[in-house]
């Protein structure tokens, strides 16, 4: 009897199921879920809802007071026949490539030549920084005022000789658009500089310094070195290129309204117009398709080479 009495004392307690105990250990927490839940259903409703309602009204015809009509493709139709949407979209290509082109290799340029940590190099950051903090408004505002006949610009112009090429910049078709991807450059340029820096601070010294060891020169070290290094940043700097290009509208309409005679009309100024002064919300609507499709037709396309060499 001592012998059986010993041996249930001794025997071990019976553990808990494991499935129940790993079901509770990878329970998520409440508050996790609505940190995720909460911001997803803002998105839903500020942002997703009315993507989809731009789609739906892009097929419609419709004037904002009476209910919307539907015609199908028809509005995508007519844009085929519009001449105004062509030289928009020229226009628009023409913007992205200088406009997102210049902004990369000069944002570039200045990370370059700004990396080094010296004395006094945080006053010029800051300096080629501080019109991203200005709104686009104000600073339209006053490149108009540098742009007028009597302006800053021609003046400089007639005190340094060169009289003849004083020039109404703004209200000259060959001029007006080319004047206006100035100041939206200038802006541009501080941002792009920040993200590229980021970029060269994650590089490794060491990688440089072997190359140099090797005997790469300059070029050859910004190319077989600094340039692979920077191919996640390439990819932040093109889709927020391609994205600012496709949406600018302050500086176009603040400075010349998309004129003159739609010389400076972009696809975001004539979706605009024609939503808003037209009154044709559906082929308004239709732009926005447009323009959202080349913008997710570029990044898109971009991306998935970039992943492809990654991998």
């Amino acid at each position: 009897m001592a012998v059986l009495t010993t041996t249930k004392s001794t025997s071990p307690a019976p553990a808990p199921p494991r499935g129940r105990r790993g079901r509770g250990a990878r329970r998520t927490p409440p508050l996790v879920l609505a940190f995720v839940l909460i911001p997803l259903l803002a998105e839903a409703v500020w942002v997703f809802w009315p993507a989809l309602q731009g789609f739906y009204l892009s097929l419609t015809s419709w004037d904002g007071v009476s209910a919307p009509t539907f015609v199908g493709l028809d509005n995508f139709r007519e844009m085929a026949g519009d001449a105004t949407f062509r030289d928009a979209t020229w226009n628009t290509v023409l913007w992205l490539v200088l406009f997102g082109g210049l902004s990369a290799v000069l944002g570039l340029a200045t990370a370059l030549l700004l990396q080094q940590e010296r004395r006094g190099i945080g006053f010029y950051r800051a300096a080629l920084f501080l019109p991203v903090v200005f709104s686009l408004v104000a600073t339209a505002l006053v490149w108009q005022a540098i742009y007028q006949p009597d302006g800053v610009l021609n003046q400089v112009l007639e005190s340094v000789g060169l009289e003849s090429l004083r020039h109404a910049w703004l209200a000259d078709r060959d001029t007006a658009l080319y004047a206006v991807i100035v100041p939206a450059l200038w802006r541009q340029i501080g941002y792009v500089m920040v993200l590229y820096l980021a970029g060269l601070k994650g590089i490794d010294p060491a990688l440089h310094e072997a190359a140099k060891v090797d005997g790469a020169g300059p070029w050859q070290r910004f190319r077989h070195v600094t340039l692979p290094q920077l191919r996640s940043v390439n990819a932040v700097v093109l889709s927020v290129i391609v994205i600012d290009s496709l949406r600018s509208f302050d500086v176009v309409w603040s400075l010349t309204r998309g004129g003159p005679y739609h010389s400076s009309e972009l696809l975001s100024t004539y979706m605009y117009s024609t939503a808003f002064q037209s009154l044709r919300l559906g082929y308004g609507s239709a732009l926005a398709v447009v323009i959202f499709v080349l913008a997710f037709g570029v990044i898109a396309s971009y991306l998935v080479r970039a992943f492809r060499e990654a991998d």
